[in-house]
């Protein structure tokens, strides 16, 4: 009876945790969605309020449609995010599994140079990445993008999964090789469901900084066919005029992918630390 308490007050305490964090994290999409439907005077008299009678406008949406190909840029990056991270978690995954499961001469030294990433940032190789891509001919599209955002999110997918790779059983791997199957079902069939907490912190931890990313596309990607909405955003704002409205509305509708992403891979995530909350 009281290890079932216990465990329910866990559950509990740990529900409560997150909800309470999700209201904190969602109160600033909460303050930017309903000032997108305020007047210019509104937003700045009351930030906090409700959109009222007088206060009530779609003057930001109406903007946002009729001044530039919102759609496209919203398409673009949604592109471009989904398949960094798909390649992010595949050749980390891949690459963690290598690393964990095999033991040769230099496998510390191939983990730590994979780890280098961590702590250099990729924007310092901002010119030399430039000019590889003017070299193969990528500027001005997706594919560059995603290529610097895959470099820029494996190395800490090899350092997070590498560790949880550690720990799935070697009994149940080697009953697979005695069953007959080959190193690959081995990783696809019975490694990775196991460590699909692990691959949803990582998703989650590369998702908004691919999605909000102004700099890479402002450099490798400026075309007008080829912005992400970051960069098409960026259009309402100037430097003695900005389109408040605008930039609200643009937010706005920005961030409902976000959130479906987010509802996603934080799924497994969620699930893991609730689950570790009552062991």
């Amino acid at each position: 009876m009281n290890m079932a308490r216990q465990n329910w007050s866990n559950t509990f305490a740990a529900h409560a945790a997150l909800i309470t964090y999700t209201l904190i994290a969602l109160f600033p999409v909460f303050v930017i969605l309903i000032n997108s439907f305020k007047t210019r005077k509104a937003i700045f008299r009351e930030p906090l309020a409700l959109p009222g009678a007088d206060s009530f406008s779609t003057i930001g949406y109406e903007t946002v449609l009729k001044q530039g190909d919102f759609f496209l840029y919203f398409q673009n990056s949604l592109i471009v995010t989904v398949v960094s991270l798909f390649l992010v978690l595949l050749f980390g995954a891949m690459a963690a599994f290598a690393l964990a499961e095999y033991r040769f001469k230099g496998n510390m030294l191939m983990g730590l140079y994979l780890a280098l990433g961590i702590m250099i940032p990729i924007r310092i190789g901002t010119v030399a990445i430039l000019q590889l891509m003017v070299a193969s001919g990528l500027v001005n599209t997706l594919t560059a993008l995603i290529l610097v955002y895959t470099a820029q999110g494996l190395p800490l997918a090899v350092f997070i999964l590498s560790e949880f790779m550690k720990q799935v059983s070697d009994d149940l791997k080697d009953a697979g090789r005695i069953d007959g199957l080959s190193e690959y079902r081995i990783f696809f069939v019975l490694v990775l469901p196991l460590v699909r907490p692990a691959m949803a912190t990582v998703a989650v931890f590369n998702m908004i900084p691919i999605w909000n990313d102004l700099w890479f596309p402002l450099i490798l990607a400026p075309a007008e066919e080829t912005k992400t909405l970051t960069l098409g955003s960026q259009v309402f704002i100037g430097q003695f005029v900005t389109d408040w409205n605008a930039v609200l509305s643009a937010l706005s509708m920005a961030i409902l992918p976000v959130l479906v992403l987010y509802v996603i891979f934080s799924r497994q995530l969620i699930r893991g630390i609730t689950s570790g909350a009552v062991k």
